[in-house]
């Protein structure tokens, strides 16, 4: 696979930054999924649900997406990253607030919780204002490309709406996490359990899933060398004009209890999803380019997310303010969370991580000797054996769900962690042997500050940080 053309990679962060975020994820997933297996063999103490999907959701996928729009958001968009100090300190203070977070959930100590959350808030307000700054600069500069008239395209569209949702999110997160110290909801007439549906339906469907649909606009037509027209760009309209004002009704119904709010909100929401992916099917049925572990991840999520909504709907219309239904069918979770969005997370950085390393590594090599590809960087058959054994895993923990079998939970998870301990195995192997000496050092947290601001002078970017900290 070769650097797609229109890229422009010297708009983006130094490279240890991105990459310091994915690896950061890489042992939020591997500690996530370890606690969900010793969940279900009912080893693990406190209230270690919860933690188990604030490492996943917040750790593996929440800084993933942070270092990916830090990354991506300059290159696609055209323009300077507003701050790479503040790209770091996101890191620092999301990875330091989730892990407190969850070993404060696993320990007990629910009385510490709101000074993690806290963290947490800053760290993800933090990256609203960097790159919600590189986004207007961006859209002052007009960067549409689909002639659309409008000043975003449509993945910088819905890359702004994301950002939006942060806030809301982590908003009800800190007030949630207060709430277990001091009483906070219920003298505002807010019931508890409402918010946190609303809470995760924001996180879920407004942060994760708009993110996801906005880069696969971009993704999957770039690596399938595919194109939207004809009804693939009826069907993207129709899906972002519908999908946010749902998640708005599905949320607000939720959170004040007005179910037809919320059922107007939960058609819409699926609808928009089902839409887009008759979008991703359409691209990978067209593509004539050779298989990638990118691409055969992507052909997960067109299976999975489809079922996942037609699973959803009749719940969501049945009973959408229900605890129980706040991710669609009860025993559909993992098929939303793994089967699409985790599959969207492994495909995606088996491009980018090898990308953004050949970028640093080889680029200014080409013409001058022999270089490697993008995807000759990682272990070709290590990805096909972490796919398989993910994709069983990830199966049988669905039907484990569906069958409320408890074995076929503990068979899928303990595949599943073989899988991503496979794939982060992998993708960190492309830094260690690839990755220049500075960013090997840079990435791997031994001297992060040194080496971002090595690179800040050696790019000669000196207009960066003016008033990152101030």
């Amino acid at each position: 696979m070769s650097v797609p053309a229109g890229i422009d990679a010297d708009r983006g962060p130094p490279m240890a930054v991105p990459l310091a975020h994915f690896l950061a994820g890489f042992a939020f997933l591997l500690a996530g999924a370890a606690l969900g297996l010793l969940g279900a063999a009912g080893l693990a103490p406190g209230l270690h649900g919860l933690a188990h999907v604030h490492l996943l959701l917040v750790g593996w996928v929440c800084l993933t997406i942070l270092g990916a729009m830090t990354q991506f958001v300059p290159v696609w968009s055209g323009v300077e990253l507003h701050s790479r100090r503040l790209a770091l300190a996101q890191l620092a203070l999301v990875a330091g607030g989730v892990a407190g977070f969850a070993g404060l959930l696993v320990a007990g100590r629910l009385d510490l919780l709101p000074a993690a959350g806290a963290t947490m808030l800053a760290g993800f307000w933090l990256f609203v204002y960097n790159v919600g700054r590189t986004l207007w600069r961006a859209a002052g500069r007009g960067s549409a490309e689909e002639g659309d008239g409008l000043p975003l395209d449509a993945t910088e569209r819905h890359f702004a709406l994301a950002l939006g949702h942060v806030l809301l999110v982590t908003t009800l997160g800190f007030l949630l996490a207060l709430d277990f110290v001091r009483p906070t909801l219920a003298p505002t007439g807010l019931a508890r359990p409402r918010v946190v549906a609303a809470h995760a339906t924001f996180a879920v469907f407004g942060i994760v899933l708009t993110t996801v649909v906005g880069a696969l606009y971009q993704l999957a037509t770039m690596f399938t060398q595919t194109e939207l027209r004809g009804v693939d760009t009826t069907l993207q309209r129709a899906q972002e004009l519908a999908y946010t004002p749902g998640v708005l009704a599905l949320a607000a119904g939720r959170l004040v209890g007005a179910e037809w709010v919320a059922r107007v909100g939960a058609l819409l929401v699926a609808a928009s999803l089902l839409a887009f992916a008759a979008v991703l099917a359409r691209k990978l049925r067209e593509t004539k380019v050779e298989r990638t572990p990118m691409l055969s991840r992507y052909a997960v999520v067109a299976v999975a997310l489809p079922a996942w909504a037609l699973a959803a709907l009749p719940s969501w219309l049945a009973r959408p303010a229900d605890p129980a239904t706040t991710f669609g069918h009860p025993a559909a979770g993992h098929l939303l969370a793994a089967g699409a969005v985790g599959f969207v997370l492994l495909g995606t950085l088996y491009h980018v991580v090898p990308f953004v390393v050949w970028v640093r590594r080889y680029s200014d090599r080409v013409g001058l000797e022999p270089v490697p590809m993008i995807d000759d960087l990682y272990d070709g058959r290590l990805a096909a054996v972490d796919f398989w054994l993910t994709l069983a895993g990830v199966g049988l923990v669905v039907l484990g769900e569906v069958g409320d079998a408890e074995a076929l939970l503990l068979a899928g998870g303990a595949l599943a962690l073989v899988g991503f301990t496979a794939f982060a195995a992998n993708l960190t192997g492309v830094v260690v042997r690839h990755g220049p000496e500075s960013l090997r050092v840079g990435t791997l947290g031994e001297s992060s500050g040194a080496v971002a601001s090595g690179e800040s002078a050696a790019s000669g970017d000196a207009a960066d940080d003016a008033d990152d900290l101030s």
